[in-house]
């Protein structure tokens, strides 16, 4: 079988990242799909190791949690009754943390959204940064018995919950924005800073996550019909955002504003971790 060299790789990875599909880049690139999907699982694998290894001891002052919802094969409603309860098939969720300051994802973790899910999270977070933070949440009270797991007393934690005018819950089955009326702040544990309480910069991060990631886009037909595909896209997206994407306020890449590297890779660099 003939390999492809570095610049056709190139090409298939820079279509992935900037939110095209699987079919749309075998129609620019001209590569087979089973090219492309064996390119992108066997590129994630060597990022996954490469995260795991280097993204810890990381000098982070603040933190943000968030997680952004998808799914995979058929939203949760129309699950056939076999595969009810199974996370695989229905709602998907990202549990994402940010770096308020470097903008760097430290820690990222697909599953649903459960307690169980919360601790994995919030332990991989915990075991990655270097010193004490302060940590923002949602009101999701699965993060409170997460953190106080993984940190103990060794954090400033707030909750910051958000206030609207009417039932989110309607809205979203709409898509339609809802009134924002207001937010309230919570300290949990240790002593935050209350005027730096956000979690601006992680929802911020759902929307690149939505814009980079078609399988992430809202009412079309190009979710994950496998839950294997979903986390390579995600696994390649945020090693493409920490260590490739100039950041646009800061000029930098996330990585580079953290600490982890000195320049902003290029993507042949990226395709270099496969040897």
């Amino acid at each position: 079988m003939r390999q492809l060299d570095t610049k056709k790789r190139a090409q298939i990875v820079a279509c992935l990242v900037e939110g095209n599909s699987l079919r749309s880049t075998c129609r620019i690139t001209g590569a087979a799909r089973d090219t492309v999907t064996k390119l992108l699982v066997d590129l994630v694998k060597a990022c996954a190791q490469y995260h795991d290894r280097f993204v810890r001891n990381v000098a982070c002052k603040r933190i943000e949690c968030d997680e952004v919802w998808s799914f995979c094969h058929a939203k949760e409603k129309n699950v056939p009754a076999e595969f009810k309860g199974q996370y695989v098939h229905g709602d998907v969720w990202t549990w994402t943390a940010i770096c308020a300051d470097s903008k760097l994802i430290a820690s990222s973790y697909i599953s649903d959204r459960s307690a169980e899910a919360a601790k994995e999270f919030i332990n991989d977070l915990a075991i990655r940064l270097k010193h004490r933070v302060q940590l923002t949440t949602d009101g999701y009270r699965v993060y409170a018995d997460a953190v106080e797991g993984a940190f103990g007393t060794d954090i400033d934690y707030a909750m910051l919950v958000k206030i609207y005018g009417e039932d989110v819950t309607k809205a979203e089955k709409r898509y339609s924005p809802v009134k924002y009326t207001g937010s309230q702040k919570t300290v949990i544990q240790g002593k935050p800073d209350m005027e730096r309480v956000s979690t601006s910069f992680v929802e911020r991060q759902n929307l690149t996550m939505r814009m980079s990631m078609r399988r992430f886009t809202r009412l079309t037909n190009a979710f994950s019909k496998k839950i294997e595909n979903l986390e390579c896209a995600v696994a390649l997206h945020f090693m493409y955002y920490n260590f490739c994407r100039i950041h646009q306020t800061l000029r930098v890449t996330p990585a580079m504003e953290a600490g982890l590297t000195d320049h902003a890779w290029e993507l042949e660099e990226l395709i270099s971790l496969l040897k």
